[in-house]
């Protein structure tokens, strides 16, 4: 069986005020060729379809056209998931109804739960899809309050489907997640809880011949091959400069017999970080590209009038524009910093704020009533 693995396409994403929606049209016109070429049995989506719960009407009309030409021109069935940027209950619209055209969408839990199954040479293969969810929902639709960890709840979601299927067929697993050991870039938004870890341990998924992933946005493998993120479709920070954007292949036979590609996507417009002189800068070819999307850095140290008007006559596309640090101890010190505040969860970020404010530690009690706040707004934001 033949999947092609993606994710974390972030449908009317915005980068720096840019609506990428141009930029995701182009790729997804190339994702469908990739599809042509490559002739899956399956393509699977693993969730953040869209960047938000409420997406812009350019983003919904990208993903029906996209689908469309999926399922009903090329007769491949989409399996899905919602993510942690998804709106469950919006994007749930539908979905029952679509199944019976071949789009399986899953963005809830279930008590009542069933893999999506197909069956080639080798036998059944089951796509267990699995939305992102907080640890409460799979608490409650396992009717077990101990769950109150990512961790948790994946073990006990395992130990749900094991107990129900035969562990020697294939299954897949399909899940946007934080697995640990994954390299982060600063455009995924943290999972965070009250009173516990994001994280999930990639040993969960021994059971599973390939473990498809999204939410984190470079394509990586995490401690063996089958565990996988395919990466989103496009940068859409400047960390995430040094990516190489692709969708994965795979080629399943028997439970442990697998192969992969990682097939390049090429984007219209690329990311990328250039320094300079404003003069040399002025006098053009300093990027790969004039029209890639820059965040620029000046090497000047007099005042220069207008360079950002100046310079976007050349380079039209500039997303940002710094004066570079000259004493190397001040740039580690800067980038030190803008790593630890990556790595801050909200709750961290508002703590840091209200120490240099007020000059004392934010107490444990406030704590508990903001971290409460965050949660709800999430959830708000989930269309909960």
């Amino acid at each position: 069986m033949r999947i092609l693995h993606t994710a974390d396409w972030h449908l009317g994403k915005i980068v720096n005020n840019v609506y990428m929606t141009d930029d995701q049209a182009y790729i997804l016109d190339q994702f469908i060729d990739i599809v042509k070429d490559t002739q899956p049995d399956a393509v699977v989506i693993a969730g953040d379809l869209y960047d938000r719960s409420i997406p812009p009407k350019q983003a919904v009309d990208l993903l029906n056209k996209t689908l469309t030409k999926l399922i009903n021109d090329l007769q491949i069935p989409v399996l899905a998931i919602s993510g942690n940027h998804d709106s469950p209950d919006r994007l749930e619209f539908g979905a029952q109804l679509f199944r019976k055209q071949g789009f399986y969408l899953d963005t809830k839990l279930s008590s009542n739960y069933e893999p999506v199954s197909f069956e080639d040479e080798y036998g059944p293969v089951h796509f267990h899809l699995i939305p992102y969810v907080e640890p409460a929902e799979v608490a409650y639709m396992l009717k077990d309050d101990s769950i109150k960890s990512h961790q948790q709840a994946a073990e006990r979601l395992i130990e749900f489907i094991m107990e129900k299927y035969d562990r020697n067929e294939r299954h897949i697993w399909v899940g946007h997640a934080f697995i640990a050991g994954g390299m982060e870039s600063e455009s995924e938004e943290r999972l965070s809880m009250i009173g516990g870890s994001p994280y999930v341990d990639a040993s969960l998924f021994e059971d599973f011949s390939y473990v498809a992933l999204g939410h984190l946005h470079q394509a990586q493998r995490i401690k063996r091959e089958a565990v996988r993120y395919s990466g989103s479709i496009l940068k859409y920070s400047f960390s995430e400069v040094n990516h190489n954007k692709s969708v994965t292949l795979v080629e399943l036979k028997d439970r442990d017999d697998f192969t992969f590609e990682q097939i390049p996507l090429l984007p219209k417009r690329d990311f990328e970080v250039v320094e300079g002189y404003f003069d040399e800068l002025m006098s053009g070819g300093s990027a790969k590209s004039d029209e890639n999307y820059l965040h620029i850095r000046l090497l000047d140290d007099g005042q220069i009038l207008d360079p950002m008007g100046k310079l976007r006559k050349v380079y039209p596309n500039i997303l940002h524009l710094e004066r570079a640090s000259f004493t190397a101890s001040n740039q580690k010190e800067k980038v030190q910093q803008l790593q630890s505040r990556q790595k801050q969860s909200p709750l961290e970020l508002f703590s840091a704020f209200y120490e240099d404010i007020k000059g004392d530690e934010l107490p444990e009690q406030r704590k508990q009533l903001i971290q409460t706040a965050i949660e709800d707004v999430r959830a708000a934001e989930r269309g909960k």
